[in-house]
């Protein structure tokens, strides 16, 4: 059976889609199948809202102290039902939102997506992975180019105005102290929080 959601320190996870505008080379897909104890996060199929909402109807969501989107895959490659399923949630059940995403959206659907997450998503974290554009690129292999890296900078400082909270996130294990120390300077510019975070969370 495939994994639509699953469960991290007390927080309910919805694992939307699979596909993904990145190939990072620390991504946990790359060396396994599952985290967290969950089951295995390659899906056979993407789940239909209507999926989703049945298994969150039958989840017991209302213990979960946050809903997050992320899984095995961007979720925002499939945003419009991300937002969708986000609406049920808040209306049914009132629970935070989180979106963990590489920050790649505005690029992925061609337009600015950040109007889109106001009032449904109440935390958006984004992979920054390191403050230098040419390295972003070799780190992320993503299939937008060199100028990625710019537009996940923008699509942070332009989604601040639509959701409560901004993250941009760094893994501890791939970048050094000083570069750790540039990014929360971009950061710092942005108006947005800096987190690094353990290799697995």
């Amino acid at each position: 059976m495939m994994t639509i959601l699953y469960e991290v320190h007390g927080s309910l996870y919805i694992n939307l889609t699979n596909r993904c505008p990145a190939d990072c080379v620390f991504c946990l897909r790359n060396s396994m199948d599952s985290v967290y104890g969950s089951d295995n996060l390659w899906l056979e199929h993407e789940p239909s809202v209507d999926e989703v909402i049945r298994e969150l109807q039958s989840a017991g969501i209302e213990k979960y102290k946050e809903i997050v989107f992320c899984g095995f895959g961007e979720p925002t490659e499939r945003l419009d039902d991300l937002l969708a399923i986000a609406k049920f949630i808040k209306e049914k059940y009132n629970k935070p939102i989180r979106v963990n995403t590489n920050g790649l959206t505005d690029l992925i659907h061609g337009k600015d997506t950040t109007p889109m997450f106001e009032g449904l998503v109440d935390t958006v974290s984004i992979s920054l992975n390191t403050p230098d554009k040419d390295k972003y690129f070799e780190l992320t292999r993503n299939i937008f180019g060199r100028d990625s890296f710019d537009a996940v900078l923008k699509f942070a400082g332009n989604v601040r105005k639509y959701v409560n909270r901004v993250v941009m996130t760094t893994v501890d294990s791939t970048i050094t102290k000083e570069e750790e120390g540039q990014c929360q300077e971009i950061c710092d510019r942005l108006g947005i929080e800096y987190r690094v975070r353990a290799w697995e969370s």
